[in-house]
């Protein structure tokens, strides 16, 4: 008896289930750090954040591609960057101008057919504009240039954005996000949506409301030596790691060099992680305020996010809402000026100042890891991943160490949504996705294993296979390490084992070259014409 009524149940749910598929919200934070959030150790008040965590799942081993454009293409298409010509293929046009092959559609355009309307909120950077890519709505904001105003963008595809001097990019990304799912509950309550919220925070210029900012005044004055060991202290605590953290690399400063810009910063400002002890009074007060600003971008995001998460909840759409919070790459060392300038004359954090994280910070925003945004070490390439559905995940506050990628994204939406890619499109095959569904990681702690995971970014490469993880630098020899007792990545093995070295290497270059060729297939206008130098100063 009790096994039949056990069997009702199950049909039950899979009836509900298949009535009301689940909505989908996917959350891209912009250069935002491992640690930054307080679940993932840092000690920035992120309550919203937190709170999805705890109710949910947090991943320890998740990654993106070291850069913003190809994350965005593997998160929202489920292939590697180059495999449909978003980042760098050489000899073809591709990178942050590559237009995608025609058997690459958004996932959108799988969702469609099932009822589901699409929106999106923020920073685009994808190939094409999002209405022509079966979103609904649409409000996009450009970045790197400022996050006060004259932020480039525009609303469904055509109408300019408002812009006035207090326009502060991660609260209008919050209001049409609220804006549009207050329609979707007044006109299509009956359908399920999917929701592509992209913040720019807490990406540079270093940009914040002042009331934001004074709640950090005091924080960072210990510098960050101290603010990253109490990171790691918490990281350890809470299991996210078991493993030492790396050392600061004292001598890697950003990785693009504008010593005029640097110049233009003040006496104040510094290019390489130095031991905190070292700099003057002066120069920690700087540096601790900058720091202080980015705290406060990450602070004002949780806070919009948490405005979307109670229109979700005043909707009735929270419980069948899957969530999933990443960030684009690794925190930023980067440091350059661009748009309007900076004025030194003007207060640390609003718009006419120009400042950037700088890798002091930037190295501590990525413990426990090594490196930063553009490299492909672990710090690069590691991401916060929360994911949070009540009806769907019964686990809460669970952490789950499969490693994961963007580009499981996609097979896990098709997974929980029913959709399905057809075998052909506009008469091009469509090829396998590289990524896996992370469904059986939402029930319990299993690995969901890949065949490997691949990078180039810049010249940058890696492979990760189980454990085992063959990086090397732009121009640089390949370094091999076990990830299983060191991913601070500090045990270079390449010469112990110089076999698994060539046997990665071997597969690494497989690998490069099937994508040349799936990148060839269905070629881009001026397919042979290498790509274009890119401006650093454009770059996002």
């Amino acid at each position: 008896m009790k096994s039949l009524v056990a069997l009702l149940a199950s049909l039950l749910v899979g009836t509900a289930a298949a009535a009301a598929p689940p909505n989908i919200l996917i959350i891209l934070a912009d250069d935002l750090g491992y640690s930054d959030l307080g679940c993932y150790g840092g000690e920035i008040a992120t309550p919203n954040l937190d709170a999805l965590a705890a109710h949910g799942l947090r991943f320890t081993q998740a990654y993106n591609t070291a850069r913003c454009w190809p994350s965005r293409a593997a998160i929202t298409t489920g292939y590697y960057a180059q495999q449909v010509r978003r980042d760098v293929v050489p000899g073809i046009r591709s990178g942050g101008q590559g237009i995608r092959p025609a058997w690459a559609p958004l996932v959108t355009e799988f969702l469609r057919p099932l009822g589901y309307r699409n929106y999106h909120s923020g920073k685009w950077h994808i190939d094409g504009r999002p209405l022509g890519n079966a979103f609904d709505h649409s409000f996009e904001i450009g970045g790197g240039q400022s996050n006060f105003f004259k932020a480039p963008g525009n609303t469904d595809d055509e109408v300019p954005n408002v812009q006035t001097p207090d326009y502060y990019v991660t609260t209008a990304a919050a209001d049409h996000a609220v804006k549009v799912l207050r329609e979707h509950a007044e006109k299509f309550s009956g359908r399920p949506f999917y929701h592509y919220l992209c913040f720019t925070a807490p990406h540079f210029p270093l940009h914040a409301p002042a009331a934001d900012i004074a709640k950090y005044r005091d924080t960072y004055a210990r510098g960050w030596d101290v603010m990253s060991g109490e990171r790691y202290a918490r990281q350890k605590k809470s299991g996210l790691t078991t493993q030492p953290a790396a050392a600061f690399e004292r001598d890697v400063g950003p990785p693009y060099a504008f010593p005029d810009d640097i110049a233009k910063l003040g006496p104040d400002e510094v290019n390489r992680p130095v031991p905190w002890s070292t700099l003057t009074p002066a120069q920690q007060k700087f540096q601790a305020a900058k720091m202080a600003i980015h705290a406060a971008m990450v602070d004002r995001m949780d806070q919009e996010i948490g405005r979307v998460l109670a229109q979700l909840k005043a909707m009735g759409a929270y419980e069948n809402t899957l969530i999933l919070f990443a960030s684009d790459n690794g925190a930023s060392a980067e440091m350059m000026v661009r748009g309007d300038g900076h004025d030194p004359a003007a207060p640390m954090g609003s718009a006419k100042s120009f400042l950037c994280l700088g890798p002091g910070w930037s190295s501590a925003s990525n413990t426990p890891f090594r490196r930063h945004k553009t490299w492909v070490h672990e710090g690069g390439i590691s991401t916060p991943l929360i994911a949070h559905w009540p009806a769907g995940i019964a686990a809460r506050g669970e952490l789950r160490h499969t490693p994961t990628h963007l580009i499981d994204v996609v097979p896990t939406l098709l997974e929980i949504s029913g959709a399905k890619k057809p075998g052909e499109i506009k008469g091009f095959a469509v090829p396998p996705s590289p990524g896996r569904s992370r469904v059986p990681a939402f029930a319990k702690d299993v690995t969901v294993a890949h065949d490997f995971l691949w990078w180039e970014h810049e010249g940058n490469r890696a492979l990760r296979t189980g454990d085992w993880k063959l990086v090397a630098l732009k121009g640089g020899p390949w370094e091999l390490y076990d990830l299983a007792t060191d991913r601070a990545e500090s045990k270079n093995l390449a010469v112990a084992r110089p076999e698994k070295v060539r046997e990665l290497a071997a597969l690494w270059e497989l690998h490069t070259e099937d994508t040349r060729k799936l990148a060839l297939t269905d070629p881009p206008a001026n397919a042979a014409e290498p790509a274009a130098k890119k401006n650093k100063r454009k770059q996002q």
